[in-house]
């Protein structure tokens, strides 16, 4: 990394990854390790794009990695670029019309790919043009990268196959599960005798005909949402701890171009005689997030669970994930407890949120995430609500997620918020701090 995307000792790198996800290494030692400086950006810094738009402005950053969210936020909270800034881009595929946008903004954007079993990237490419899909480019130094068939045996260019990589950052295995290891961390067959290893990454790959390597994604039911690895599997398990389900799969779905969403497709038993009317299975709905909220973590509770007399099946009895219906977000909101803006507030945020959610109608005491809302649309909604006069920050939907909650904590334009310390760690030690509580 120090060679290629490359780092300078006179240059400012701004991390802001937590520390739970391993891309934060980079971000910490590379600077450190190269002569170079680092800002440490605060949570809440990194939670609100106008903020971390102000700090890329005012830090005199060169250097910053980040998810396609993270940019994507950055992008609608105003930011116009810095033509000194190396843009890393990585965590999840990187979307074209992202990238169109970040090449203009910045000195040079780079793709990186790198599952962290392999620590952390594994390859990188310098996007210069985009035509098509974003290549992830071409292995680092000191790694291996082979596309192989079912038989591990090479494939031509242009031919899917799995991408396997070798080299100095293979780990070691995962913890307590020797199987998974022995499954995932296969002895080198190119290199026989060697005693080196293969991780199978379980992703899609083709070399293209410039010898760029393009990703096609996974070969399983494991997916990537803003930057966190999901097991879909997990949620299912989660949902079928109620005694309600009677069978369920969970599914990424992109009906709207860039805007990804989970959502779990459930047969239950019913506990009435009969059909159960429209509150009654509301109300087990209800029951099933809450569920799932109380087991999984946020970002892996789905944003719609739909119910279903029967899943769709092949022919073989698999389910048939491509028949699955197109959830009506927001369908799940009680109609009958309508409540209309009340103010021009309340009409200013709901006019957002419809234009945002893509809603005929939203009332004010409408749950912000059960209409469909994710982290990343509040963001959008955030921004878009400074700029109508509101003070909201995206941390304001996790404690306040209806229109009425919002517009009763927003501060009034012009009012002052506290800014959380940010610290700057350079090659000299004894002037490194770190802000208090962190």
């Amino acid at each position: 990394m120090r060679r290629e995307p490359g780092i300078r000792p006179t240059d400012v790198l701004l991390a802001v990854t937590t520390l739970s996800f391993d891309i934060a290494g980079l971000e910490l030692f590379l600077p450190l390790t190269s002569g170079a400086s680092l800002v440490i950006a605060t949570r809440e810094t990194v939670a609100d794009g106008k903020r971390l738009r102000e700090e890329l402005e005012t830090r005199n950053i060169t250097l910053m990695q980040a998810t396609p969210v993270t940019w994507t936020m950055l992008l609608e909270a105003g930011w116009n670029g810095r033509p000194e800034l190396k843009v890393l881009c990585g965590g999840e595929a990187l979307p074209p019309e992202l990238a169109k946008q970040l090449i203009s903004r910045c000195g040079s954007l780079w793709n990186m790919y790198g599952p962290t079993e392999t620590t952390i990237w594994s390859t990188a490419c310098q996007i210069s043009g985009v035509n098509g899909s974003v290549p992830i480019g071409r292995p680092i130094d000191n790694t291996q990268v082979y596309i192989v068939d079912e038989k591990l045996q090479p494939v031509p260019v242009g031919v899917p196959g799995e991408l396997l990589i070798g080299g100095d950052g293979i780990a070691a295995g995962y913890l307590n599960h020797p199987e998974l290891t022995n499954e995932k961390f296969i002895p080198n067959p190119f290199v026989p005798g060697s005693g080196s290893r293969l991780y199978r990454t379980g992703d899609l790959a083709r070399y293209r005909a410039d010898g760029q390597i393009e990703c096609l994604g996974r070969n399983d039911y494991q997916v990537k949402l803003r930057g966190f690895r999901i097991e879909l599997g997990e949620i299912e398990s989660a949902l079928r701890a109620s005694a309600e389900v009677k069978d369920c799969v969970v599914v990424l779905r992109e009906d709207v171009p860039g805007r990804k969403q989970l959502v779990a497709y459930v047969s239950l038993h019913s506990s009435h005689a009969g059909e159960p009317d429209a509150d009654g299975t509301s109300k087990q709905i209800a029951g099933l997030k809450a569920l799932v909220q109380a087991a999984l973590p946020a970002y892996m509770v789905p944003s719609a669970i739909v119910a279903m007399e029967a899943l769709p099946r092949t022919p073989n009895g698999k389910i048939n994930r491509k028949a699955l219906p197109v959830p009506a977000i927001g369908a799940q909101a009680d109609r009958e407890k309508f409540v209309a803006p009340r103010n021009a507030k309340e009409e200013t945020l709901a006019r957002i949120w419809r234009e945002v959610l893509g809603l005929d109608q939203v009332g004010v005491f409408d749950n912000f995430f059960e209409l469909g809302g994710d982290s990343l649309l509040s963001f959008r909604v955030a921004n878009r609500a400074s700029q109508a006069g509101l003070a909201l920050t995206p941390r304001m939907f996790f404690q306040h997620n209806t229109i009425a909650g919002l517009v009763n904590s927003a501060k009034e334009p012009g009012e002052k918020t506290s800014q959380p310390a940010i610290s700057r760690v350079s090659r000299n030690a004894h002037r490194a701090r770190l802000p208090a509580g962190d």
